[in-house]
């Protein structure tokens, strides 16, 4: 069979466009389900918290084997192809992590959602940035407001689903069905092609291509610090009940998608230089905001504030990937998601080491360095209009 490289027909139109929301909707929605059904999957598996801690780093870590592969296989079959196989893999994946009893059942199913995610993921983008090109206008942060769209519609319809009183392995049938129907209904608008094969499948980062993956793991590190240590802060530190702990990510996710679905508007407005700089200094202002004001309402509003900063910034810099001449895209996607998944992994992990030495406050403060230093990179980034 020979290489699925970019064929001599028509540019992607509009219902490459639609298909492109599509991949990036399914992502977010199958992503987003597995989360109500973990506290299932512990009870079943009688894992205790450190040990749950470690079954679900299975996730991340079969993400980050696979996003190479991915990438090497949509310049070899597809985007279409690779996007298929990797969709119907995640819904045989989501009952299995329903039903797994063992310890090792559940670790194997783990990691092959995280597989299927990573392939689904690294797809997408590459589709993405062919797109976007295509079109000659922004378009990646409204394809990832489509990713937070479906976060959104898949953590709140499997908890409908088993808050309506249904055991997790129907839910997640009627949930699989759900990402059937989407897949079923955007499969012919998915590119057939996965940009130029030429090039090693596999390489490491360099150049730009590196310097924008460093940038993605640090914005991916501080989504992931709102992500797994708000709730604790409010609780904690700002003597938030728990049962209104959810709060601050909620204002996180609500900003962050209402700003990807502006955001095409903003950054051709405004440039993709002035959204990372803007972005990241608004993101660091929210973290000084939260750490630093000793009120709860305010520390809502600092993470409302790190979502609006974070929102553009990812997208921006995908953008940008796919203008870079230093490594095809099939081979520089994969290497940027996979620094970014590790920002996921690795962030979390060292906040509790540097709230456990000095304090939560003291943690939010560091990763708002960061973000200033996200800031002065995007001042520096240089990739071709």
């Amino acid at each position: 069979m020979m290489p699925a490289t970019a064929p001599p027909r028509a540019a992607p139109g509009a219902r490459e466009r639609t298909a492109t929301r599509i991949m990036f909707f399914i992502a977010g929605f199958g992503m987003a389900a597995w989360a109500p059904i973990i506290p299932y999957a512990k009870a079943r598996s009688g894992a205790d918290a450190a040990l749950l801690g470690l079954l679900l780093l299975c996730l991340g870590i079969g993400s980050i084997v696979m996003m190479p592969f991915a990438g090497a296989l949509a310049a070899r079959f597809g985007c279409r192809s690779v996007f298929v196989a990797a969709t119907l893999a995640l819904c045989l994946g989501l009952p299995a992590l329903a039903t797994a009893s063992g310890i090792a059942a559940l670790a194997l199913a783990i990691l092959v959602f995280g597989a299927s995610m990573g392939a689904i993921d690294v797809t997408a983008n590459i589709q993405a940035i062919i797109v976007e090109r295509a079109a000659g206008r922004a378009m990646m942060s409204g394809f990832h407001g489509l990713f937070s769209l479906g976060g959104m519609a898949g953590a709140g319809g499997m908890t409908l689903l088993l808050g309506a009183g249904l055991p997790p392995l129907p839910a997640t049938l009627g949930v699989a069905a759900g990402i059937l129907a989407a897949l079923l209904f955007g499969a012919a608008g998915m590119l057939p092609y996965g940009g130029h094969s030429e090039g090693p499948v596999f390489a490491l980062p360099r150049g730009v291509v590196l310097f924008i993956g460093l940038m993605c793991c640090l914005v991916f590190l501080t989504e992931g610090a709102v992500l797994d240590w708000s709730a604790v802060f409010l609780t904690a530190v700002r003597g938030v009940a728990p049962a209104y702990a959810g709060l601050g990510y909620a204002a996180f996710a609500a900003t962050m998608t209402a700003g990807r679905l502006l955001g095409d508007r903003v950054v051709e407005r405004h440039g993709r230089r002035r959204v990372i700089v803007t972005g990241s200094l608004c993101a660091a202002a929210g973290l000084v905001l939260t750490a630093l004001v000793p009120s709860w309402p305010m520390a809502l509003a600092g993470y409302a504030l790190v979502g609006l900063g974070c929102s553009n910034v990812v997208p921006v810099l995908f953008t940008s990937v796919g203008r870079q001449t230093a490594m095809p895209e099939h081979v520089a996607v994969p290497a940027i998601t996979t620094l970014g998944y590790a920002g996921i992994l690795a962030g979390p992990a060292a906040i509790g080491f540097l709230a456990r030495a000095a304090s939560l406050q003291a943690a939010f403060l560091t990763v708002a360095a960061l973000m200033l230093a996200v800031a002065a990179a995007g001042r520096m980034l240089r990739v071709p209009a």
